[in-house]
């Protein structure tokens, strides 16, 4: 097999997750201190695909070129494909055709996670050369998405969003193609919701004859799209993290998986992990408890975070009762007077300012 590109979609409006993406790439939201799509463009680094493409909006492409620049840091080519409208994942693999060429190519969605990356995967498809090789995963509910019907180890059938599916086994957005997907992309119609559907292409090679082989994935796969979904993501990367202090700690304590980045100082506080603190950070008089990541430059007074994760230069000041299961934009300020509630729980957009009363 030629060798590989790769292909990963950082487009999209990301309404799911608003207003966190009224300001920002839902790819960029960290999950551990890390952008979502970080994990992707390493997955493609670590198993060996160099040259790699990213499909970026109009809205949030430049953002997306800042954070991620050439890829010479991940050890691989960056290069960026403008879609200019989110018409579907076949119309993004319409769009990236001309960088892809002739080559095969791995695709990527850009707000998934994939536990132990795509390195065996790659492989896989490389040794077996099927016409596609599409990841599957059992979900309780498979009318959220693609789904695929297998006969004798092959793809017979995919439908996408059913009302009534045939099987519970959804496509996990990681993709292996040969360039025979560019004539099936050409040759679907828009689908009901105006987009032209990967799983109408995949379905397009099915017909045609093509082999089309499927992976089930065995450990777990996440779509960040969702609040939810994050907080779950940023819980299962966080615990395989290896614990470093690295900051310093005034009368304070780390207490398990905890990783507390270069800069950050934490007075009278305790960080109950898994849990990350990032550079620059200042605690003070506060807790952390487990599965919580806090971004750079933060601040944390007089309060208890869990479950949460605080992007770059947020504050937490004086909080009665615990903020839990929360997502803090960049620069959001969150305090409080002397009455009540006792209880929070937040999704905030960036430069942000809530008093609690």
């Amino acid at each position: 097999m030629d060798e590989l590109r790769g292909l990963i979609l950082s487009g999209g409006k990301g309404t799911r997750l608003r207003p966190i993406t009224h300001t920002s790439a839902k790819q960029l939201v960290p999950v551990a201190n890390k952008p979502v799509l970080f994990y992707g463009i390493e997955a493609m680094a670590a198993a060996g695909i160099t040259d790699v493409g990213i499909v970026i909006a109009p809205e949030t492409g430049d953002e997306v070129r800042e954070e991620a620049g050439d890829g010479a840091r991940f050890g691989v080519s960056l290069t960026y494909i403008v879609q200019d409208e989110p018409l579907g994942l076949a119309h993004a693999v319409l769009t990236a055709q001309p960088f892809l060429g002739d080559a095969p190519f791995v695709m990527y969605l850009g707000d998934n996670l994939l536990q132990g990356g795509i390195a065996d995967l790659v492989a896989a498809f490389r040794a077996s050369a099927p016409d596609a090789l599409i990841l599957l995963t059992p979900v309780p509910d498979p009318e959220q998405y693609g789904v695929a019907e297998l006969a004798e180890g092959q793809v017979v059938r995919l439908a996408e969003k059913p009302a009534e599916p045939r099987t519970n086994l959804a496509l996990v957005g990681v993709y292996m193609f040969t360039p025979a997907v560019h004539d099936a992309v050409r040759a679907i119609s828009p689908s009901g919701r105006g987009e032209l559907e990967i799983t109408d292409a995949i379905q397009h090679l099915v017909d045609a004859g093509m082999r089309v082989e499927p992976h089930i994935v065995e450990g777990w796969w996440k779509d960040t799209g969702r609040l939810e979904d994050m907080l779950e993501a940023n819980r299962l990367v966080l615990d395989t993290i290896e614990p470093r202090v690295d900051g310093e700690l005034v009368d304070s304590q780390a207490e398990g998986r905890v990783i507390i980045e270069a800069g950050a100082r934490l007075e009278r506080a305790t960080v109950r992990g898994p849990a990350i603190v990032g550079a620059g950070a200042r605690l003070t008089d506060a807790y952390i408890g487990p599965y919580t990541a806090i971004g750079e430059g933060c601040v944390i007074e007089n309060s208890e975070v869990e479950h949460s994760i605080l992007l770059a230069g947020s504050s937490v000041r004086g909080l009665a009762g615990r903020m839990e299961s929360s997502l803090l934009g960049r620069n959001v300020a969150v305090s409080r007077d002397d009455r009540q509630p006792r209880a929070y729980r937040f999704l905030v957009g960036d430069n942000s300012e809530i008093a609690i009363l």
